[in-house]
């Protein structure tokens, strides 16, 4: 004898003609007790509804992209009497202590869909936990299965904007990517909104399996799977204003961003005594003006710069593809942000080191005149080793400047102040210059950007060590 069984959409709250976007079984199908048959998808979260109990699907009544509400029908499931657990219809079989089923029994009867060792390792997850509270919490003894009888589903939801940082994928899909051993938060998901489905579970697979295993710790680009920003509607609270980012802004988002999650940042903060630096700039400061250009305290950093990275050549380096490997240059090119109207650029001097402090004045007041008249060619930014971000004609005391990779340092410069210093008797007015150094920790230890960062200090406090 068997029983048919209307499997409906159980309570979804204020939601209806919700999309059917997975259907997990078809016509014909043997399904255990508590087996998803299908998945809706609501604004805010998936769901799925399981089978009530073991038996045969004898017809589906939806399918993908179809809308739902509850209490419409979506399958309808031939069980027999032999089945356990109210299958048959028999209260007495289906009652257990408590108004509960025993956790042992759903252990049970999920052994059919995974090895007894793979659901104990999965136990132990958090998403596994939230399926395994919610099933408990649905088991009603006073609702069996039987001739028409409404299901009432357990809803387990992965919210598209998830606090708790789990995987936008459904119940389903986490369950398959655990038991081939895949961690959801490295699989991009390329469902609705940014949905993980079972295609891209096996693309990562076959994908990890074809690349050196050293290269998903070491090397190349990380993976990360952030959850997508909200969508705001500020014009509720008030009048606003949209504006189209320039172009140079929304190249440089991409770079800046791909550069500070991928790369350890440390910033080193320092101070040098440009007392006498500042005497010596203006003493020369009508010389500069004469020639058409300004003598500024920037072309003084480059040259100190210069022989910092001569010093210590590991930052003078790039970290290659491998993430073993570092390339260091023979050469110094230093990259000065420029501030436009338009953006940040970071146009390049070249060859820094051969030539003077003059020279590199004229050739900084020429590329920065292009940069703001949007005149830059290609090759004027590309070919860097090392960069210079200096915001003292605005302020601040010191800030993180981001990376500009594949570069390993940059150099952040802040506004000087005049500051009381003590000289061993007393105290002395000195113009003291911030220097925040952001450097690749891969590449770079703390105490090597110390030393890097006094070393540069001492050479703009004493102009006559630029020459050494």
């Amino acid at each position: 004898m068997s029983n048919t069984i209307e499997i409906k959409v159980p309570d979804i709250g204020d939601f209806s003609d919700i999309p059917v976007i997975e259907v997990l079984v078809a016509a014909g199908d043997r399904v255990e007790t508590e087996d998803s048959l299908i998945t809706l998808e609501s604004d805010k979260a998936t769901m799925e509804v399981p089978s009530p109990a073991s038996g045969t699907i004898r017809e589906l009544k939806v399918k993908v992209d179809d809308t739902v509400s509850e209490g419409d029908v979506v399958a309808v499931l031939e069980t027999e009497d032999s089945d356990s657990n109210g299958a048959s219809g028999q209260p007495e079989e289906k009652e257990q202590p408590e108004g509960k089923e025993q956790p042992e029994e759903k252990e049970q009867a999920s052994e059919s869909r995974a090895s007894e060792e793979s659901e104990q390792a999965a136990s132990a997850e958090a998403p596994k936990a939230e399926e395994k509270d919610t099933e408990e919490d649905s088991d009603d003894p006073d609702e069996g299965p039987g001739d028409n009888v409404r299901y009432q589903a357990p809803i387990v939801a992965s919210t598209a904007i998830d606090p708790s940082g789990l995987p936008y994928a459904s119940p389903a899909i986490r369950r398959f990517a655990r038991e081939l051993g895949v961690d959801l938060t490295q699989v991009q998901g390329s469902g609705n909104k940014g949905r993980i489905v079972r295609e891209d579970v096996a693309s990562y697979i076959k994908s990890a399996l074809s690349r050196k295993p050293e290269a998903a710790v070491t090397g190349g680009r990380l993976p990360f799977d952030f959850p997508e920003l909200p969508d705001f509607d500020f014009s509720r609270y008030g009048e606003v204003e949209k504006k189209t980012l320039s172009r140079i802004r929304k190249l440089s988002a991409g770079h800046l961003h791909r550069n500070w999650v991928s790369i350890p940042h440390v910033t080193q903060h320092d101070e040098a005594d440009i007392t006498d630096m500042e005497s010596f700039r203006k003493a020369n400061a009508e010389d500069a003006i004469a020639q058409g250009f300004k003598l500024t305290p920037l072309v003084f950093l480059i040259k100190a710069s210069v022989a910092a990275l001569k010093k210590y050549p590991e930052f003078n380096a790039s970290l290659d593809k491998d993430g073993e490997t570092l390339i260091i240059k023979k050469f110094y090119n230093i990259g000065v942000a420029v501030d436009t109207p338009d953006g940040l650029m970071v146009p390049v001097l070249r060859n820094c080191e051969r030539k003077g402090i003059m020279e590199l004045a004229a050739e900084l007041a020429e590329i920065s005149e292009k940069a703001r008249d949007k005149k830059l060619k290609p090759q004027d930014i590309q070919g860097g080793c090392f960069s210079i971000s200096s915001l003292g004609g605005i302020g601040g005391t010191s800030f993180t400047p981001i990376i500009n990779a594949p570069e390993v340092a940059i150099l952040g410069v802040s506004r000087s102040r005049m500051s009381p210093v003590w000289d061993g008797s007393e105290f002395q007015p000195r113009m003291m210059l911030p220097l925040s150094l952001s450097y690749d920790h891969r590449v770079i230890d703390g105490a090597a950007a110390a030393r890097f960062t006094r070393f540069l200090a001492s050479r703009l406090e004493d102009l006559r060590r630029l020459t050494l």
